[in-house]
């Protein structure tokens, strides 16, 4: 199945991209989806946690992606 990611802040300079599709195994936990993601893109180990949404709603790790779900990366913003 595809899964569209798209990459914000620190992400997009950690993995080169801005948005991309991937290719899935059905069944995939998003904790499973944050796996595949690292070893695609090693530089995201550089960065110590981030957040998960899923079709613009944050998720946990138990959920399971379906098909054409849009997957946002999303780093530690700071502010002031």
């Amino acid at each position: 199945m595809n899964i569209k990611v798209l990459f914000f802040g620190i992400t997009t300079d950690l993995t080169g991209e801005q948005e991309v599709v991937l290719q899935v195994n059905e069944e995939l936990s998003i904790n499973d989806f944050k796996s595949i993601l690292k070893e695609k893109y090693s530089n995201l180990e550089h960065l110590d946690t981030y957040a998960l949404a899923v079709n613009e709603a944050y998720v946990s790790y138990d959920i399971f992606l379906k098909p054409n779900d849009v997957v946002a990366i999303i780093p530690p913003v700071s502010g002031g």
